[in-house]
């Protein structure tokens, strides 16, 4: 056998990128298309294939080097080469016949590239070019979120320019030059398409040499013209029988991964949809993410859906089956088996002979190269699902909103990104949110002294909870949590370590009210409205907030000072199969009871069937947590940080009340206000639940 250096192979023409793992060691046989080393930049991180199998004899990098396309990897034995040198001298012959066309053919190639070093020399001076909207997958009128240049900066090729976010995805636009922004067209918040301004640079000039060029370019695409011309039609019958299939298809169909930009091994962050689920056209059926965006992947029809072929964790690339959709047919069916006989007449088989060895080629190397980095993987590395409950650098920050040049920042100065919360739109991680979380640590450091032990402990000095493997006792068996549980543990688990809870409890007397309310349940029927006991307790606790606003306020991340919201945006938590969300009715104080009847019960179905926006839920600055229809009689809710209460509402009941003269029945509710002491003092929650217990016992008090 003889040794191959194996070098770093295209990497999109980026220079100087960092190797951030190195998967293989000395000694180790791989496979064709094994993981040899992963690279990161600012952009996209991604790893380089073994181009052919082997044993490793030698590593020639190390983790943290640069390297560029062309630099050595590695030295690698290469399988089965000294079985092939007979069958080599056989074909001499051959070689000598082709020597003069090899000459021929290189003598052709030299020409141009004589030639090319002219149009480096004759740059000179500088030149000011317009930098537009690339290639964004189709949308039109996406917004633009941040906007990381200004006029005057002197940036490098690649750096982002922009950012655009999209109901389907985030992404960075980089600069395709380097140089310096002379004037921006743009601003935040405008929406752009493909082909827009973005602003105008000054790049070093490069001469007249494209004009010069531009005669041979022509010549070069000239003998694909006829080409040219099939495939356009040949696309023209392809849309047609798209157009035809989204309006006539029945039965079974598979629903594959589209176009994805060209990213290999997206990871899927959640699955939006169940087998047995009713879905319409467009209807999300799974997130990915990657370090350079993430997306929806809409359903391209309507149906039932049948089969899941994926699950959350798993990594696809495009043509990746999702899963499987009983569509119904419709008339149009024969119309188009009538076109496809006869386009199946003119192509015959090859085709779908080819698609499905392709289709075959790329499972069999998917498996090979899942099974290959299992066996690699250490024993003692975690799962994904412990990673997930304890955090570990693999996982960190992996479902907050953050561009790929932040996550970056935030890995090189160690800072989990679920930590942090966002400034930008739609809260949105910035670098200067980064920066100012860090110095916020600093000083809480300095202030506090030194840290206890790490190993002593499992985060703010509380000891850890030993691993105790309960199948010594019995049976058991364990239960993924769903993606909403874990992250609803994670909110809850920092909201108890980092508020200090207090609870206060009282009661109203709501007699009058439900009197009221089932006198009003016929007229609100009428108007569509199903009015229940939650419209008033929104409606009464949006009126106490406006007469106690420290109640909806949140503390400054400094500590310091205290943010006094001049809104009232009231969320509601929700109880679903998947575990608790908290829809928010906005400016609950301005709207009527009916209003916040049929706003609660729109939110609360589509909680139900997990089709909240990220708008819908978010921005609330007190909630309420009803137990009301369950039962109970006081519970300690925990506080939604960053707000600083939260209602909790039992179940009421008949009780005697003393009257002055003689006790009377009286139907009194239960209330636990729980709330952030730094933020309330106790005598201003005593005040805050005494004047909601008036308001609940006697509504026309918000009358006046």
């Amino acid at each position: 056998m003889s040794s191959e250096i194996i070098k770093v192979p295209d990497i999109g023409g980026s220079d100087d990128v960092e190797i951030i793992e190195i998967a293989v060691s000395v000694g180790d046989v791989i496979s064709a298309e094994d993981t040899m080393i992963t690279l990161e930049s600012d952009k996209a991180s991604m790893d380089v294939p073994a181009p052919k199998g082997g044993k490793v004899v030698k590593i020639l990098v190390k983790e943290g080097d640069t390297v560029s396309e062309g630099d050595d990897i590695l030295e690698l034995e290469a399988e089965g080469e000294g079985e092939d040198e007979p069958e080599a001298s056989s074909d001499d012959d051959a070689s000598d016949d082709a020597a003069p066309q090899d000459d021929a053919e290189s003598q052709e190639k030299d020409e141009p590239e004589k030639a090319a070093p002219k149009k480096k020399s004759s740059g000179g001076g500088k030149r000011t070019v317009e930098v537009k909207v690339p290639d964004i997958g189709g949308g039109d009128g996406v917004e633009i979120i941040e906007v990381a240049v200004s006029e005057g900066d002197e940036i490098s090729e690649e750096d982002t320019l922009i950012t655009l976010e999209s109901d389907k995805a985030s992404m960075d636009v980089p600069s395709p030059y380097s140089g310096k922004i002379v004037s921006l067209s743009i601003k935040e918040g405008d929406s752009v398409s493909e082909g827009d301004l973005i602003g105008t640079m000054e790049i070093a000039g490069e001469g007249d040499d494209t004009e010069d060029d531009a005669p041979a370019a022509d010549d070069a695409e000239a003998p694909g013209a006829d080409d040219g011309a099939d495939t356009d039609e040949d696309s023209a019958d392809e849309e047609g029988d798209d157009e035809d299939a989204d309006d006539s298809a029945g039965g079974r169909q598979e629903i594959r991964v589209p176009d994805i930009g060209g990213s290999e091994g997206v990871e899927i962050i959640e699955v939006a949809i169940s087998e047995g689920d009713e879905i319409d056209k467009e209807d999300t059926l799974i997130t990915l993410e990657s370090d350079k965006a993430s997306m929806d992947v809409p359903s391209p029809v309507k149906g039932k859906v049948v089969e899941l072929a994926v699950k959350e964790g798993d990594s696809v690339s495009e043509g990746d089956l999702i899963g499987y959709v009983e569509v119904a047919g419709q008339s149009g069916g024969k119309k188009k088996a009538a076109k496809t006989g006869g386009d199946a007449s003119k192509s015959g088989s090859k085709a779908p002979k080819s698609e499905a060895r392709k289709d075959g080629a790329k499972k069999d190397d998917a498996k090979a190269s899942a099974d290959s980095r299992a066996q690699r993987q250490p024993s003692g590395e975690p799962s994904p699902e412990a990673r997930e409950k304890h955090g570990d650098d693999k996982t960190a920050g992996a479902h907050v909103h953050a561009g790929p040049a932040v996550r970056k920042l935030a890995r090189e100065l160690g800072v989990d990104l679920g930590e942090v919360k966002g400034s930008g739109p739609k809260g949105r991680i910035l670098k200067d949110d980064v920066d100012g979380f860090v110095k916020q640590v600093m000083k809480a450091r300095k202030n506090g002294g030194a840290s206890a032990p790490a190993a002593a402990s499992g985060g703010a000095g509380i000891p850890q909870v030993p691993a105790i493997d309960f199948s010594q006792f019995g049976e058991i068996e364990e239960k993924p949590m769903s993606r909403l549980m874990k992250a609803g543990a994670n909110n809850l688990h920092r909201s108890w370590l980092n508020v200090p809870h207090v609870t206060q409890f009282d009661e109203a007397d709501i007699t009058e009210l439900e009197a009221f309310r089932k006198s009003m349940k016929a007229e609100a029927e009428s108007q569509g409205a199903k009015l229940t006991p939650l419209p008033f307790m929104i409606k009464a606790c949006a009126y106490a907030l406006r007469k106690f606003p420290q109640f909806n306020s949140s503390l400054h991340p400094d500590g310091d000072k205290l943010i006094v919201k001049h809104y009232v945006h009231i969320g509601v938590a929700v109880d679903t199969p998947d575990g608790l969300m908290v829809p928010v009715i906005r400016d609950a104080d301005k709207k009527s009871l009916i209003d916040l009847a049929k706003e609660s019960v729109e939110l609360a179905k589509k909680a139900q069937n997990k089709k909240l926006s990220r708008e819908e839920m978010s921005g609330a600055s007190f909630t309420i947590s009803s137990l009301g229809s369950i039962g109970g009689t006081a519970f300690t809710p925990i506080v939604n940080t960053p707000e600083v209460a939260i209602l909790g509402v039992s179940k009421s009941s008949m009780k005697p009340v003393w009257n002055g003269s003689e006790f009377e029945p009286r139907l009194m509710l239960p209330l636990s206000l729980s709330y952030d002491h730094r933020a309330v003092n106790g005598a201003d929650a005593a005040r805050f639940t005494a004047f909601l217990a008036q308001v609940l016992t006697d509504i026309r008090r918000m009358l006046v």
